[in-house]
């Protein structure tokens, strides 16, 4: 990971600032894919209490990209504490388990239902990941369903395992080129924008802006 300068006088240390955001059933991996992408490695986590989330310096297209990583709780008894969270968001990562039906059905049912409730972004990138395709033996949720589904709701796809992390940076890294590629959201992260994207609060309200915070 990059260091940045505390120095005034010094550059920014990135160009720009992208939000992030994980979110499908709990169980899935979010988590785990979280921290194998920004820490190489694996844990088996417990369920994530309301939000957590990390920060990642990478390069890519060329662009120092500052990346906050939101990792939100799959229980259901979180879903009005994490729908603020999605304010903001140039990028939506939905995960399911590939071995388990139910988590991919809730995608349609429940997920992408909030993202349009929640999401103040139209031009918000979407990725759709199947995780947990190292076990294929297992799987109940065919490939062609996954990129059937990613066509129907618009998302970039891929499949991956955040345990044996086949496809993990690329999963990340596809969903942040096309980022680069959206003005709007190119905009919105820009270095030179001030944000307040590390601080937030559930909302009273609905939020009709596509702003930052």
């Amino acid at each position: 990971m990059e260091s940045s300068s505390s120095s005034l006088s010094s550059p920014p240390e990135f160009d720009y600032l992208f939000k992030l955001l994980l979110i499908g059933d709990s169980g899935v991996g979010k988590s785990s894919l979280l921290l194998s992408f920004t820490s190489d490695t694996f844990e088996d986590l417990s369920p994530t209490i309301g939000v957590d989330f990390k920060v990642k310096h990478v390069t890519v297209g060329g662009k120092k990209l500052k990346l906050a990583i939101w990792d939100t709780a799959g229980q259901e008894r979180f879903r009005t504490l994490t729908s603020s969270y999605y304010r903001g968001a140039q990028g939506i990562i939905m995960v399911y388990d590939v071995t388990r039906r139910e988590t991919f059905t809730n995608l349609s049912d429940i997920w992408a239902k909030e993202i349009d409730l929640y999401s103040t972004n139209q031009d918000c990138i979407k990725m759709l990941v199947g995780n947990k395709f190292d076990k294929d033996s297992e799987r109940t949720v065919s490939k062609k369903e996954g990129i059937d589904f990613a066509r129907e709701y618009g998302c970039l796809f891929i499949e991956c395992s955040a345990k044996t992390r086949v496809n993990v940076e690329q999963c990340f890294e596809e969903l942040v080129l096309k980022i680069l590629e959206t003005p709007s959201l190119l905009a919105e992260g820009s270095s030179g924008v001030k944000k307040n994207i590390f601080k937030q609060k559930p909302l009273e309200s609905d939020a009709s802006t596509s702003s930052c915070c």
